[in-house]
């Protein structure tokens, strides 16, 4: 498209219109917004090497936590660290993971996504290094929060630049590509841990992060940014809103103007707009104080005429893109909030499993850190194929319910890929708790982990494109709010595990959990079922033509 031309949008392609007339994107279906190198254009090729640069930079988010876990012993005898201060880094790293991304999502509105996966990048870095040379406990606690901070961005806006390239019959299976790499590091982690603390000490495993970190914040150099304002619906908001300052403006001219032409001699001074009171006998029409009733008069006929161009672009200020409104905005919505609950279940009963499988593990089959990392990584496996064969189920079964629907789809059809899931999830967990209990076969173990990392997964990279999809325009809002939700409920999972475990055993505190992830089973199905509804009633009463996200 030439520079200087818009199309508007659902307008056939020779339907273009100029820069400057009062078209504007239509906000209800603001993901096919035309826009200059529109990365859904992209060759598949060019796409694939952005979802490869994320989904590697990704892998960082689980590493950072699992790589940890195997040095702890000697990090204690080192530092002369508690356990408590020690259970207070991991927590904080996971809880800061959970919550920074709202920060993230606010620059991203002013930078685009390359910046800021620069800047986060950089931070993580500065983190690792520090943490490799830290002389104390406190020191080290500190960076790791900061090692939170920069990893956390990657994964809220990582899908987020997956729905600017995709179209949603395809997120589900980019989804589920892209979010292997985050279970990557739990299956990883625990393994190079092990091996870099026996070879080395504990401050190889920070030293390996930096290194790793090193070479994402390189891959994002050449990184083309997938970020457009014109599919950002707080920048389309923020116009809005100044169109609409400009028109009540271009109305009070016009009024006064009016009444200018209507009793000129009833009285001497006319009001201008801007310049206070005018003395009609001293300056005259046209006089030199720039606010006479001829250019008043001018500036109606250019308004009704069409002369004067509305804005076609705004420069954002903090107002505009205040992270709470949009988070407020997404929080009140209540398809969100069930699936942002019943989410954050599933992950706290996940990170619950992995933590006290080390200790269970450690305690009762006498295992050491490379043996405790190689069992784990029967739920890195199975969590690896739930992400890809969940998500390209998901989107299966979303192309599926279209057709039968007439070509018409909505969010909450791809929710029926999650029935499967959540009805062998629960089983699974429980499995796992009293195969523990009894000190069965590590084999069996296995496959409980196995089982629980498949379905788990399955429904996690299913639920996360739902996200996407129910929030068009507010996604990285939608996926801030999820992670800060998935944060919490895994830091209080941390917190309660081992006191859980001491108190009720491993088939007791499973059993509980897995009547937790049924009840997340059955916030689904409402959301899949009554969703629509919901999502649809709060739309109109954002008054935004049917919106989704803010």
């Amino acid at each position: 498209m030439a520079g200087g031309e818009r199309r508007t949008l659902g307008a056939p392609r020779g339907d273009d219109v100029q820069l400057g007339s009062s078209a504007a994107v239509d906000v209800r279906d603001i993901e096919h917004a035309v826009v200059a190198d529109d990365p859904r254009e992209w060759s598949r090729a060019r796409k694939l090497i952005v979802v490869a640069t994320i989904t590697a930079a990704s892998v960082l988010n689980g590493l950072g936590a699992s790589i940890y876990t195997p040095a702890i012993a000697q990090i204690e005898e080192e530092l002369h660290a508690s356990s408590g201060a020690i259970s207070l880094s991991l927590s904080l790293f996971i809880f800061l993971q959970g919550c920074v991304p709202l920060a993230w999502t606010t620059l991203c509105e002013f930078w685009g996504r390359k910046r800021v996966y620069l800047l986060s990048t950089a931070l993580c870095f500065v983190g690792c290094v520090v943490c490799a040379r830290a002389r104390s406990v406190g020191v080290l606690i500190g960076m790791r929060c900061v090692q939170a901070a920069g990893l956390s961005a990657v994964l809220s806006l990582g899908a987020a630049t997956l729905a600017d390239m995709y179209e949603p019959r395809e997120r589900g299976t980019m989804m589920g590509i892209y979010y292997s790499g985050p279970l990557l590091g739990p299956a990883l982690g625990p393994i190079l841990g092990g091996v870099l603390t026996q070879a080395f000490s504990w401050r190889a495993t920070f030293w390996f992060l930096a290194i790793f970190v090193g070479t994402c914040f390189l891959l994002f150099i050449p990184f083309r940014d997938t970020y457009r304002r014109e599919r950002s619906l707080v920048y389309q908001i923020a116009l809005r809103r100044r169109r609409s300052a400009k028109a009540s403006e271009a109305e009070r001219l016009s009024q006064a103007s009016t009444g200018a032409r209507v009793a000129p001699t009833a009285r001497k001074e006319v009001e201008g707009p801007d310049c206070g009171v005018v003395d009609e006998e001293e300056k005259g029409v046209g006089g030199s104080s720039g606010c006479s009733v001829a250019e008043v008069g001018k500036e109606e006929m250019q308004v009704r005429t069409g002369e004067v161009a509305p804005l076609t672009e705004v420069e954002l200020s903090l107002a505009d893109v205040n992270p709470v409104k949009p988070i407020i905005h997404v929080l009140r919505r209540l398809n969100n909030v069930t699936m942002f609950l019943a989410s954050g279940l599933v992950f706290a009963c996940t990170y619950s499993i992995t933590y006290t499988c080390s200790r269970t593990l450690a305690d009762e089959y006498g295992y050491n850190a490379l043996k405790t990392g190689l069992t784990l990584l029967a739920f890195g496996i199975g969590s690896l194929l739930g992400s890809v064969l969940g998500g390209r189920y998901s989107d299966f079964v979303l192309r599926k319910l279209e057709a039968r629907n007439g070509g018409k789809g909505r969010a909450e059809m791809r929710l029926g890929s999650t029935v499967i899931p959540m009805l062998l999830l629960p089983p699974s967990v429980i499995a796992y708790g009293w195969v523990c209990e009894r000190h069965a076969s590590i084999a069996a173990i296995c496959a409980a982990l196995f089982l629980i990392g498949f379905f788990s997964i399955s429904f996690y990279s299913c639920t996360l494109a739902y996200i996407v999809d129910a929030n068009t325009g507010r996604s990285s809002s939608a996926l801030a709010a999820n992670s800060t939700i998935r944060g919490a409920c895994a830091l209080v999972a941390a917190e309660v595990a081992v006191p859980l475990q001491r108190a009720l055993g491993d088939g007791g505190m499973y059993t509980l959990w897995g009547g937790l992830v049924a009840v997340a089973g059955v916030l689904t199905l409402l959301v899949w079922r009554k969703g629509d509804g919901w999502r649809e009633r709060w739309e109109e009463r954002d008054g935004l033509g049917g919106v989704s996200g803010s």
